[in-house]
Formats: C-alpha cells, sequence, structure tokens
C-alpha cells in the first residue's frame, strides 16, 4: 500500500499544470530531435543541458526524462521512411520497417511502432516502480567496500560487453576515467593532469565533453559527407493503423520485447540496443511468418524492437535510481543533471526525495500516454522534418553546441576544450572506439575514487575488506567473471573454429 500511496503522490505532482507542459514539451522535442538522421536522445540531452540549469528539479527532470524516449519513438519513424536509423539501436527496425514501408505498409508499420512504444515504456515503468525501490532498500545495507566493488562491476561489463572490439571498448573506459582525475583532488589540493593551467584546476565540465563526443562528431561526420539533400524514402500513405490480423500479430511481439528490452537495459553500456537486437532475433526465429523477414517485411519485426527500444528505458533508470548507477550514456548524462540540482541518486535519494523520484516515475507514464497520443494523428506532419537539408541541419547543431558550451561558464577556453574534444569524439568514432563507455567511465571515476577512500581508511589501509562479507565476496566474484569469462568464450569458439577448418581440410584430403 505504502508503493501505491507514494505513486499517488507522485502522480498529483506529475499532472500539475507546470510538470504536464514539461512533460509535454520533451516528448515534442524529444520526438522531433528522434527523427532528425543522426541525432539521438544522448546528443539532444548533451545539447538541453545548459537550457535546464535555472528550471526547478523536478520539472528539469521531467523534461529530460521525455526528451529521452520520446527520442527513442522517434527515431523509428527515419527508420521505416528513409532507412536511415536515428541511432545504433533503430537499426533492428530499420531491417523489417523499411521493407514494409516499401510495400507499401509505412502506415501500419508505423503505428505498430508507436503502440509497441507505448506498452513497452508503461510496462517497463510498472516493472521500475518495483525493482527500483526493492533494490534501493537493499542497497542501504551496502558500506563503502560494496559500493566500490559495484561501480568497479560497473565498469567491467561496460568494457566487456559492449558491442564491437572489446579492446577498444577498455582504451574508451580509460579515456573517460583519465577525464574524469583532471583537476585539483578534493583531498590532498595535489593538481592532477592540469599541466600548470589555471583554468583546468576545477577540472573539465561533464556536460562540455558529453556535447563535445557526441553532438560535434555527428555534426562534422555528416557534413563531411557532403551530402546536400534530404535522404529518399517511401512516400507515407493510407491510415496510420493495424488491422485486425496486424493486430494479431503484434501482440505477442509487444509483450516478448518489452520483458527482452527491460532486461537488456539494466546492464551497463548496452541498454535499448542489445534489447532491440535481441528482440528481433528471437521475433525471427518464433514467428509463423518467417519467410516475410528480409523480403516482404515482417511486422513482427517492427513491434518487438520497438517495444524494446522504450522498454530499455525503464530498464536503464533501474540501477541509475536506485544504486546511482547509469546503465547507459544517456542515463549518466541524466546522474549528470540530478546532480547539478543537487541530488544524488541511490538508495537514499528514495527516503530523502521520495516525492521528486515519484514524479518522475509518474511523468514517464504521462509522457507514455502523450506520446502515443501526440504522434499517431501528427505522424505526417512529422514526416515533414525529413526534408530539412543536411548542410542547414548540422550546421545548426555546431551553432547550438558551442553556444551551449560557452553558456556554461561563459569562457573561451570552454570553447577550445569543446573542439579538443569534439576532435576526439570524431577520430574515435571513425576509428569505431564507442563513446558510451567514456561517458559512462567519466560519471563513475569520481564515485568509485571516494568510495575506494572511504573503504580503505574506514578499514585502516587493509586490502581485506573488499573480500569481507558474503556480498563484497559475491560482488568480487561477479568481476573475475565479467572480466574472464568473455575473454574464455573467444577463445573456445576460435578453437572450435580451428577445429573444423582442420577436419574440412582433412575430409577434403582424404576424399582426393
Amino acid at each position: 500500500m505504502d508503493l501505491l500511496t507514494q505513486f499517488g503522490d507522485g502522480l498529483a505532482a506529475a499532472l500539475t499544470p507546470a510538470n504536464l507542459m514539461f512533460a509535454f514539451a520533451g516528448v515534442l522535442i524529444g520526438t522531433i530531435i528522434g527523427i532528425l538522421p543522426g541525432i539521438g536522445p544522448i546528443t539532444a540531452i548533451a545539447l538541453l543541458i545548459p537550457l535546464s540549469f535555472g528550471l526547478e528539479p523536478a520539472a528539469g527532470l521531467v523534461l529530460m526524462s521525455g526528451v529521452y524516449y520520446g527520442s527513442m519513438y522517434g527515431g523509428s519513424i527515419t527508420s521505416i521512411l528513409i532507412n536511415t536509423p536515428g541511432e545504433v539501436s533503430h537499426v533492428a527496425t530499420t531491417l523489417e520497417g523499411y521493407r514494409m514501408g516499401k510495400n507499401g505498409r509505412a502506415g501500419p508499420a508505423l503505428a505498430t511502432s508507436a503502440i509497441g512504444s507505448f506498452i513497452g515504456g508503461t510496462l517497463s515503468v510498472v516493472a521500475l516502480m518495483f525493482l527500483a525501490t526493492a533494490l534501493a532498500q537493499v542497497a542501504v545495507l551496502f558500506g563503502a567496500a560494496e559500493y566500490t566493488l559495484l561501480l568497479i562491476l560497473a565498469l567491467a561489463m561496460t568494457s566487456s560487453l559492449s558491442t564491437g572490439s572489446k579492446t577498444k571498448a577498455f582504451m574508451s573506459t580509460l579515456f573517460g576515467m583519465a577525464i574524469a582525475i583532471v583537476g585539483i583532488d578534493g583531498q590532498t589540493s595535489v593538481p592532477r593532469f592540469t599541466f600548470g593551467s589555471l583554468q583546468l584546476d576545477s577540472g573539465i565540465g561533464f556536460a562540455l565533453v558529453a556535447m563535445a563526443l557526441f553532438a560535434i562528431p555527428e555534426a562534422l561526420k555528416n557534413l563531411a559527407a557532403g551530402h546536400t539533400r534530404p535522404g529518399e524514402g517511401v512516400a507515407l500513405q493510407g491510415r496510420v493503423w493495424l488491422n485486425r490480423e496486424d493486430w494479431r500479430r503484434s501482440a505477442g511481439a509487444y509483450g516478448r520485447g518489452s520483458v527482452i528490452g527491460f532486461a537488456a537495459g539494466l546492464l551497463p553500456g548496452l541498454g535499448p540496443t542489445l534489447g532491440s537486437f535481441m528482440s528481433y532475433v528471437a521475433e525471427k526465429r518464433f514467428s509463423k511468418h518467417k519467410k516475410e523477414f528480409d523480403k516482404d517485411g515482417a511486422i513482427e519485426g517492427v513491434a518487438g524492437p520497438e517495444s524494446a527500444n522504450n522498454a530499455g528505458v525503464g530498464g536503464a533508470f533501474v540501477p541509475m535510481l536506485a544504486l546511482g548507477i547509469p546503465g547507459s550514456a544517456t542515463t549518466a548524462l541524466l546522474l549528470f543533471v540530478f546532480e547539478m540540482y543537487g541530488l544524488q541518486p541511490g538508495p537514499l535519494l528514495f527516503h530523502d526525495n521520495a516525492t521528486l523520484v515519484w514524479t518522475i516515475i509518474a511523468s514517464m507514464y504521462v509522457g507514455n500516454i502523450i506520446l502515443l497520443v501526440l504522434n499517431l494523428p501528427l505522424v505526417k506532419v512529422f514526416v515533414r522534418l525529413l526534408q530539412v537539408p543536411p548542410p542547414l541541419l548540422y550546421t545548426s547543431v555546431l551553432a547550438f553546441t558551442v553556444l551551449g558550451a560557452y553558456a556554461l561558464n561563459f569562457s573561451l577556453f570552454s570553447m577550445v576544450l569543446l573542439f579538443i574534444f569534439g576532435l576526439a569524439g570524431y577520430f574515435m568514432q571513425r576509428y569505431d572506439f564507442p563513446l558510451a563507455p567514456a561517458i559512462l567511465a567519466l560519471v563513475l571515476e569520481p564515485l568509485l575514487e571516494k568510495y575506494f577512500r572511504q573503504a580503505i581508511k574506514s578499514a585502516g589501509g587493509d586490502f581485506t575488506t573488499f573480500v569481507d562479507g558474503p556480498m563484497a565476496i559475491t560482488l568480487a566474484a561477479l568481476i573475475v567473471v565479467g572480466l574472464i569469462l568473455p575473454p574464455m568464450i573467444r577463445v573456445f569458439r576460435w578453437g572450435v573454429r580451428t577445429a573444423r577448418n582442420t577436419d574440412s581440410r582433412e575430409t577434403e584430403s582424404a576424399s582426393r
């Protein structure tokens, strides 16, 4: 009953005119930004951080949360109509959605995307309510040593679970940690990596690095590509709705995608991306219409990944709210927004700022309803945004990024740092170094340093405190497994492939 009472209080706060306005604005801005190719939720929130400085904490966080899940839906429009995913998590939608559009079924594809986003987002918020509060109650029992191990586990998972090269993901993590170390040490007052520059004594701002790593590389990449016209795609004809057969085929995909997406969202560094691909694979395997996949476009291949996308948002909020550990690069930005307002996500947040937390959770319910009501009738209006010429779009992104970075502390030195890290981000993207581990490490390193020092100090310098007690031993074991298991799996797969190649060569030799 306590849970329902708290949720009722949060819902009452979320339904006030001011918070409703910010939820509507966040969803609308998120949808528009998601539609614009290449500008996903990470870039959107990074650009909007300077604008949220003067807002009340509840208003600012409701706005940013709305931008997050609004942009997750907006990206599906470009995936279905012009075969251009807004970000990696929408690639799975592109596979079947664009084929449906080419076959004159763009309307049902967009409709099932909107409905799947609503169902996935709503079910994930229900799970968030129960799981986050339960996890917060357990986390109260954590000491400094347990939190240190938990943060190391999050960093290890970020490096080992990221898609692509694990070595590059590890290097990206170290890059983010190195940026976080810059500045005067708060305990020893020793300058670290400041190179004698007084401007670096206070460290490098998280918001500036986030804008530099995500907004500038995306703009430079698209401007360098030389595209002067919007991408050509399929025409949107007929009703944006589902017939009875579409409903029947999509219903199961909504449920499966929501469960898969929420579970994947809990894992640091992956979030909606892993969930959408896993959902697509599941639908392709269990569908009774397998022949439509990779050919005419199967509606299950849109319904599942889109449900998983928005369900992953709720999943990523769980470790961020309950433990203060972001589950994705986007929630890392939201964690910074919390700290900007003087709030520290974690178990005590549910005790000290319960109304605020439940207002945010309730606003996600409200926002998902707004998202559904807004996008189904207005999708034909939003489609016109795809006609924005790329040079105008990405030049505007660059200008807004520079303006936002300057507004952080009105310093020309910030401009220098912006373009230094912007170029670093550009080359990281070009050579396939993932950016998400760097952002997550940038957020987690100060927390890791803080809890590590507390643990060592309280234990009198005894490092056995990190294996003292069942919780600490469990976390330490998970770290070891997380670091050792992925390389062992890769070595095992390499051995199996080598053995198969050897057997095939021996068979060919024998047949000759």
